[in-house]
């Protein structure tokens, strides 16, 4: 169905002070998971993921550490996730989520971005209606063949398969992820999944030119750059160009 992924999200880069952010997100993430049902990673789906992702960022063990012994030594943290729904220019969206300690804080970040490059807050719906909230699982060495065989045997249900030269991408219904990654773990013990992530597609996209793209650009990097920023959701094509 052609759903580009790899338009959908604003990557964190892992250089300086966004590296430092990576750490922090993750950091707010974990200890959130942890406090919210346990720090037994076998015992806490959620917070195991965590730990799984933060490691393939390369996250320092200390941090992740860290984040989980603030929970053991009774830490009251409190941390609230927060979405703006954002129209841009000429059909542009954006998803921003956000995990933070004060939301007046984090909205007096985002506004001043959006009034300096044409954006305009929607109210709730407004754009999660235009994408879908899908897992995705991006892996090479399996036919789709007997990737689709395994998935059927195994009753698990998928949205959509995608194949690009070795790549198969698998679209799932985001509560079905783990049941996919254990499907294909089965058939490819140790296998390393290049993509494990649930998240918001667009169901189309727009191309930009001239100004709007400039607009959108910095927009993005602005809004990526705000430290309560999780992940950006967006569906503009040619972003990256």
């Amino acid at each position: 169905m052609g759903r580009a992924y790899e338009v959908r999200k604003a990557s964190i880069q892992k250089t300086g002070a966004m590296k430092a952010k990576l750490y922090s997100m993750y950091s707010r993430e974990i200890y959130e998971a942890a406090k919210k049902s346990g720090t037994n990673l076998d015992a806490n789906v959620a917070l195991k993921r965590l730990v799984e992702k933060a490691r393939k960022e390369q996250v320092p063990f200390d941090i992740i550490n860290r984040a989980i012994e603030k929970v053991n030594s009774g830490a009251n943290e409190s941390y609230e996730t927060v979405r703006y729904e954002i129209f841009g220019p000429r059909g542009s969206t954006l998803i921003v989520d956000c995990l933070t300690d004060n939301v007046n804080r984090t909205l007096s970040y985002v506004r001043p971005v959006l009034n300096k490059n044409n954006g305009k807050m929607g109210v709730s719906g407004s754009v999660t209606h235009m994408y879908e909230h899908l897992c995705i699982v991006r892996f090479k060495g399996l036919t789709e063949e007997t990737v689709l065989d395994a998935l059927i045997n195994n009753e698990v249900d998928v949205v959509d398969i995608e194949v690009d030269n070795d790549n198969i991408t698998i679209y799932g219904e985001p509560q079905d992820l783990y049941k996919i990654k254990e499907v294909i773990n089965s058939l490819l013990p140790n296998i390393e999944f290049e993509v494990d992530e649930i998240a918001m597609i667009p169901k189309m996209t727009v191309t930009l030119e001239g100004e709007d793209l400039e607009n959108f650009k910095r927009m993005y990097q602005m809004l990526d750059e705000i430290e309560d920023v999780k992940d950006i959701y967006q569906n503009v094509a040619n972003v990256s160009d």
